[in-house]
């Protein structure tokens, strides 16, 4: 019988509603007797413990290490590990535990898009598919997931899409792995899993700030991240991205000094290229780090991971370290 254990952080499924809002009340334990008639849960041993209670918009990268530290106590007594979690920074906290994770033991994020209370909410079917899929031979060796809406999607490139569907998440490119519904667990893909790159004696990631691209934007604020002591820069850029001139000019003195910067796109899928002079095509070629099907967020935590691997190394070594790790994942061409 698989020995599963449940991370309840807080988030909507664990939310009810009141006249100034929806706050976070409902307890681990709770929320797994509400999944109990969604599957056949005398076939599994859970152990549900609470981890944190936030709304997940508020969570620092600190409480999702505090996370990253739990799975990685519970990964050593069970066959599987479930984590409900808010859907507003899902996508990032799943991703980074990945970079944390090692080990065949498969760990699942899943939360709601309705809060406990609703007449009728979608957290019991959401954490009942991940707590089958967590235990199913299927997602052994998988790395992090996330379950929504029956879908199984891999960590890497996942995002929230939508913010009220129940179909909220997507992994645009990539698309589910397996599903999970009455008909049982049926794997479609093996995902390429995120190499773990980042230790967890790191007590905190070092500042990289996401310059957002938009019709006239100028170096404003990437001036301000640089005087805020940011080590490392994501630009969200147009497109297969690009930059506005001010921007590019800006990346590009940069660049010429060795300090990190990744390219990732503002769109919602597709791969980062160098295609149009004066942009992106400009960046690459200084040595800008293109993020492929990462999202901005994504891409931010990835290179403040490689930051803390290659302290006291120049920039190049930052560089090759994400490079290399975004060709293991398929998130670029090799």
């Amino acid at each position: 019988m698989p020995d599963l254990v449940l991370l309840s952080t807080g988030g909507t499924i664990a939310t009810t509603s009141t006249e100034a809002g929806r706050v976070v009340g409902v307890d681990a334990k709770t929320l797994l007797r509400s999944a109990e008639g969604h599957w056949d849960s005398g076939a599994v041993r859970v152990r549900a413990l609470d981890v944190k209670r936030l709304v997940s918009f508020a969570a620092t990268t600190e409480d999702v290490l505090d996370l990253a530290r739990a799975v990685r106590a519970a990964s050593a007594e069970a066959d599987g590990i479930v984590v409900t979690h808010g859907t507003d920074s899902m996508e990032e906290a799943a991703f980074l535990v990945s970079l944390t994770h090692e080990g065949e033991v498969p760990v699942v994020f899943t939360g709601a898009q309705r809060p406990f209370d609703d007449t009728a909410p979608d957290g019991p079917r959401n954490l009942a598919s991940a707590l089958r899929w967590a235990a199913s031979s299927e997602a052994r060796g998988t790395g992090v997931s996330v379950v929504f809406d029956d879908k199984v999607l891999p960590v890497v490139g996942v995002r929230k899409v939508h913010t009220l569907a129940l179909s909220a998440f997507a992994a645009p490119g990539r698309g589910p792995i397996a599903t999970v519904d009455e008909a049982g667990v049926r794997l479609h893909a093996r995902p390429s899993v995120a190499p773990a790159l980042l230790s967890l004696d790191v007590e905190r990631l070092p500042r990289v700030d996401v310059i957002g691209q938009y019709l006239g934007a100028d170096a404003v604020a990437l001036e301000a991240a640089l005087a805020c002591g940011a080590r490392g820069l994501v630009v969200a850029g147009f497109g297969a991205g690009n930059t506005a001139p001010d921007v590019t000019e800006a990346c590009l003195a940069l660049l010429d000094e060795g300090f990190p910067v990744a390219v990732a796109s503002r769109v919602g899928s597709g791969a980062v290229l160098g295609l149009y002079s004066g942009g992106g095509a400009d960046l690459l070629r200084a040595g800008a780090i293109p993020a492929g099907d990462l999202s901005p967020w994504q891409t931010r935590l990835l290179l403040a991971a490689a930051l803390t691997r290659t302290a006291g190394q120049d920039g190049p070594g930052t560089v090759e370290t994400c490079r290399r790790w975004l060709e293991q994942v398929g998130a670029v061409a090799r």
